[in-house]
């Protein structure tokens, strides 16, 4: 099993090549992985993945992922989610990107979103009761601008790279961060080193295009 077929079972909606592919698998498993806890499938589908086949930072970081993956229960990893982003009261570790941003309630990053998002004829899923600034559903919308999907093939890389760097930029490092820092993080440590690896790497491809 490869390290992408590994991440989440993403449809493709337009043909792409295949570090297109890579990519918009790997917004799929985070996107995933920061909604909900893993279950004992997905787990499974990680512990087999295969190494990546450019070494770096990214590759490093699914390595220890992949590595997590096979000794960590389901159980303990939905304990783990719960504890890191809802928790008793305030949650340890906020996840939505207004709080990395300063936002104050007149120019909330939500707003922007909510018009960006239907500016690029997408909209948060009907049965999603979390807000816009959810980063799990940032990393989802980006699996579709990559991917396409909903009726729609996808969003070109300067659509991909205004989104990006309005709403994902801003905040992903500071959230992978702030997990990584976090006593209650074990598992979603590795998530984080992942997460940051890859948001670095997205930013320095961009910034090439």
């Amino acid at each position: 099993m490869s390290a992408q077929a590994a991440a989440a079972p993403v449809a493709i909606h337009r043909a792409l090549p295949a570090e297109e592919v890579a990519r918009a698998h790997f917004y799929a498993l985070i996107a995933r992985l920061l909604i909900a806890p893993p279950d004992g499938a997905l787990l499974n589908a990680i512990a087999h993945g295969e190494p990546l086949a450019a070494p770096g930072e990214l590759a490093d970081a699914w390595r220890a992922l992949v590595a997590a993956s096979s000794v960590m229960d389901a159980d303990a990893a939905a304990f783990e989610h719960e504890a890191l982003f809802a928790g008793m009261g305030k949650a340890p570790v906020s996840i939505y990107a207004g709080f990395y941003s300063g936002a104050t309630a007149v120019d909330h990053p939500r707003v922007r979103i909510r018009a960006d998002l239907a500016a690029l004829g997408l909209a948060p899923r009907s049965e999603s009761t979390e807000p816009e600034d959810h980063l799990g559903g940032l990393f989802e919308a980006m699996r579709v601008l990559v991917a396409g999907g909903a009726g729609r093939s996808g969003a070109t890389l300067a659509e991909q790279r205004r989104f990006f760097e309005a709403h994902v930029e801003p905040a992903a490092p500071r959230f992978f961060a702030t997990v990584a820092a976090a006593e209650q993080a074990n598992y979603y440590r590795r998530v984080a080193a992942f997460g940051a690896a890859f948001v670095a790497l997205e930013a320095r491809s961009f910034a090439l295009d």
